[in-house]
């Protein structure tokens, strides 16, 4: 969630991680240890007011493991410079005013959302000349995040399905874990769908889990990365894939402004229709300028920070109908709730 001009905060100068000091390992057993979970009141239960008239019975059955993006970018505050303290109540207090309240939020008519605090690494260790000891610190992150998963699937799944989501690190996180425990396993079998926005995600990643080309489809995977459209950076790999959260396919059918019924900006409560338009240009996700008066004074390159909540409204029935299609063809009505 963190705009890149926070980068010129992050090229600070630090030392390597091995010598440098690492927050506590987090305790999931604890509720302060999540972000959002069903146990607790939090800004993942937020609904925009257009939309608090929508509801369904989807979290009686289903669950949302949500992972969180790079909020970790400002100088530390203490002597935790590659991994952030899940018990820092500031850098706390930016994720549930972001992430979880802007993005979050989207998955919360889908299922119930649980959504792990974790020693994300900090923004630095994406960019040059930091990225080896980066590399360390986002290992540490993914261990963090795995553990909270594997928490989550002893202590309160009990064999319900689930759709898992992720922004920028935290799809970086959910990659690795469903190459690690799902693809060709038998979580694989619980799976609605994975949203891995914001992160870059090669066609040949997955053995069994294919790319969602469709918005029925389950046990999928989604990815898309957004960009003003003609804007593909050279570190982006022509072989990765790309899906139109407009459309849900991945080919290069156009998505109209009129197609997108809902963005959600800065104003929580106010959803603003037909902002954005989307096309998928090779790897990323091309959009126009905003649609909006003097929309030209606020376009961009580089639309990474809103790959999900400018789409909310599209996400957010999308996962409810990959939810419900989910529960119509599988027997899950057994689940312990």
């Amino acid at each position: 969630m963190l705009s890149l001009n926070a980068k010129i905060q992050a090229q600070q100068s630090v030392g390597k991680f091995e010598e440098a000091p690492k927050p506590a390992v987090p305790d999931y057993a604890q509720l302060s240890s999540w972000a959002a979970h069903p146990d607790k009141k939090d800004n993942a239960d937020l609904i925009p007011k257009p939309l608090r008239k929508e509801t369904n019975d989807l979290a009686e059955k289903v669950d949302v493991f949500f992972m969180h993006p790079t909020i970790f970018g400002n100088a530390p505050q203490n002597q935790y410079v590659w991994n952030a303290d899940v018990q820092d109540e500031a850098i706390n207090k930016q994720v549930d005013e972001s992430t979880i309240k802007l993005q979050a939020s989207i998955f919360n008519q889908a299922g119930k959302i649980y959504a792990p605090r974790y020693r994300q690494a900090h923004l630095r260790s994406f960019f040059h000349p930091h990225t080896a000891e980066g590399d360390k610190a986002l290992d540490l992150a993914y261990e963090d995040m795995k553990n909270a998963f594997k928490y989550y699937l002893e202590h309160y799944n009990n064999g319900r399905p689930f759709i898992l989501a992720g922004h920028s690190q935290g799809a970086r996180h959910l990659k690795e874990l469903l190459r690690e425990l799902f693809d060709g396993k038998d979580l694989q079998k619980q799976l609605v769908a994975a949203y891995i926005v914001g992160w870059g995600v090669e066609k040949e990643t997955f053995k069994e889990i294919p790319l969602g080309t469709s918005p029925e489809q389950t046990g999928c995977y989604l990815t898309w990365r957004t960009y003003s459209k003609g804007v593909k950076p050279n570190w982006i790999k022509d072989n990765d894939a790309c899906v139109n959260p407009l459309t849900w396919t991945a080919d290069t059918t156009y998505a109209p402004y009129k197609a997108n019924k809902g963005t959600i900006l800065t104003g929580f409560n106010t959803m603003r229709k037909h902002l954005f338009d989307a096309q998928v240009h090779g790897p990323v996700l091309g959009v126009g300028k905003p649609n909006l008066f003097l929309g030209g004074l606020f376009k961009r390159d580089d639309y990474h920070v809103g790959d999900l909540n400018l789409f909310y409204l599209s996400v957010r029935r999308n996962a409810i109908l990959r939810a419900k299609t989910f529960l119509e063809k599988n027997d899950f009505q057994s689940a312990k709730k």
